[in-house]
């Protein structure tokens, strides 16, 4: 039995915000509240205060608030010896560092978050940390290095009948099912996300899931509309709690499936919208997925194979760069997709 999902990250004097919270009255209230932590000299309550303010900035794509905020919360913690809101802090740093494609320090920052937590007797910033550590992993295709930790943060999350943490492992574990070509048992585990988490009431988690839902019914059946009828409901949440990363992702899913049905006129504006959220917010991965599908879709729709291939070259630089060995992967395949194999690489 699970317990309604919560938002550990709304700490202090914002315990009262749930996981549903708008994140333009989180980023409002919070701000609010950290001002007055602020002139009342209570470092305590300005880590909690910033902690919220640095996940809604971050959320939102304001990665440069995002970034000043956790420090703040950092510093203040720190200040005061408090290891807890230390980890949380750290824990908020790292993710926002995986979103922003520094992969290396995004570990380096969720290391620290877990150990902290487990020194601070805190085991949910462990398990969120922990939890961070697995999926930058994931994203990077280390399947073999992650896949244990996913299943051993499930079972953790299972047994303290935590939602919203039990879905976000399901979905980890379901990703890599699917870009496995497993695709029942993807479906199956993003399935009973979105179950838990609708029951759990966590629209952000099932929005996330119904997404991967989307993703399997396009690719395994060939289902285009209820593919696309999955994503518009996941968008309505998305849009009402001001979702952006989320938001983008889906843009880029739908892109997916009408490129997958052949949609070439219509998968290119949507590509393209997506992509400019991604540089928006300046999240590199998305980025990259969106500028994948834009150039298949360009080279279906008539471009020159020289200029596909210099295209899928430069990309492939960049995700070199940045370490996403999965989706280096999909371009390779995207070569041989577009008969563009031996031209141009270097």
């Amino acid at each position: 039995m699970y317990s309604k999902a919560s938002a550990p990250e709304y700490q202090g004097a914002l315990t009262s915000l749930s996981v549903n919270s708008s994140l333009v009255d989180v980023l409002a209230e919070g701000t609010e509240k950290l001002r007055a932590a602020e002139l009342s000299g209570s470092q305590r309550e300005v880590s909690r205060s910033a902690l919220a303010v640095a996940e809604a900035h971050r959320r939102l794509g304001h990665v440069e608030e995002a970034d000043r905020a956790w420090k703040e919360s950092y510093r203040a913690a720190r200040s005061v010896g408090d290891i807890g809101a230390m980890a949380w802090a750290l824990w908020s740093g790292g993710t926002l560092a995986r979103q922003r494609g520094a992969l290396a320090l995004a570990r380096r920052l969720l290391a620290l978050a877990a150990d902290m937590g487990e020194r601070g007797g805190d085991v949910v910033v462990r398990g969120y940390s922990l939890a961070g550590m697995a999926e930058t992993g994931r994203i990077q295709g280390d399947y073999l290095a992650v896949g244990a930790l996913h299943e051993r943060l499930l079972a953790e999350a299972r047994k303290r009948g935590e939602a919203r943490h039990t879905v976000w492992a399901l979905e980890g574990i379901a990703q890599m099912h699917r870009n496995t070509g497993s695709y029942d048992t993807a479906l199956a585990m993003f399935e009973e996300a979105a179950g838990i988490a609708e029951r759990a009431d966590d629209r952000r988690g099932r929005a996330w899931a119904l997404r991967g839902m989307a993703d399997i019914v396009s690719v395994r059946d060939q289902d285009p509309e209820r593919a696309l009828a999955l994503l518009t409901e996941a968008e309505v949440t998305c849009r009402e709690m001001n979702l952006s990363s989320a938001l983008a992702y889906n843009h880029k899913m739908r892109g997916n499936v009408l490129f997958r049905a052949s949609r070439y006129e219509e998968a290119r504006p949507v590509y393209e919208a997506a992509l400019e959220e991604f540089r928006t917010m300046k999240e590199p991965r998305g980025e990259a997925l969106a500028r994948l599908g834009l150039v298949k879709t360009l080279a279906r729709l008539g471009r020159d194979l020289a200029g596909t291939a210099a295209d899928l070259d430069e990309l492939s630089r960049h995700l070199d760069r940045i370490g996403l060995r999965h989706t280096r992967d999909m371009v390779d395949k995207a070569r041989a997709e577009l008969g563009v194999e031996g031209i141009g690489r270097r």
